[in-house]
């Protein structure tokens, strides 16, 4: 039970890192030579979207590859549904998950209308699908070894410049 809590915390950290930008909190997640493979899942016909090969490039496209966070906007990942296998020390995860867009209203200069009461702004989902890394434990620790993103929506990535 101990690894399974383990397991589920490498996810927890990777959404968060996702979240914060943060591509070195996030390639300490992976092993050496680990693969980020992003796929659509078009109605049951698997598309391979593009692959992401070893740490460095896994840091680099937390970056490169997530849009920064507008003024009071934010992104959360949340995952559920959890489902952990381990072998020795090898392991697989499948989890869905739903990434939500969060922006909060510009509180206007006169300060809020005397109706205004709770949250100012809105929140909306805007990913999801499911995450099915395989982990592998080395040194006691789980990191992640190969990393398959399942996407419900088709998805637009940045074009490199010539």
């Amino acid at each position: 039970m101990i690894d399974e809590i383990a397991i589920r915390e490498v996810l927890a950290r990777y959404v968060r890192a996702a979240d914060h930008r943060n591509g070195a909190a996030m390639a300490e997640l992976f092993v050496d030579g680990a693969t980020v493979e992003i796929h659509y899942d078009k109605g049951g016909a698997d598309q391979l979207l593009g692959v992401l090969e070893g740490r460095e490039a896994i840091a680099h496209a937390v970056g490169a590859m997530m849009l920064p966070h507008p003024p009071r906007g934010w992104s959360h990942h949340t995952t559920h549904d959890a489902i952990v296998s381990i072998a020795g020390d090898f392991a697989e995860l499948d989890a869905q998950f739903v990434v939500f867009s969060v922006l909060g209203a510009q509180q206007p200069a006169d300060g809020w209308p005397e109706t205004a009461v709770g949250a100012q702004g809105a929140v909306t989902p805007i990913e999801s699908g499911y995450y099915r890394p395989t982990l592998r434990k080395i040194d006691g620790a789980w990191r992640i070894q190969t990393h398959r993103i399942y996407l419900d929506l088709p998805m637009a990535f940045p074009r490199q410049a010539a």
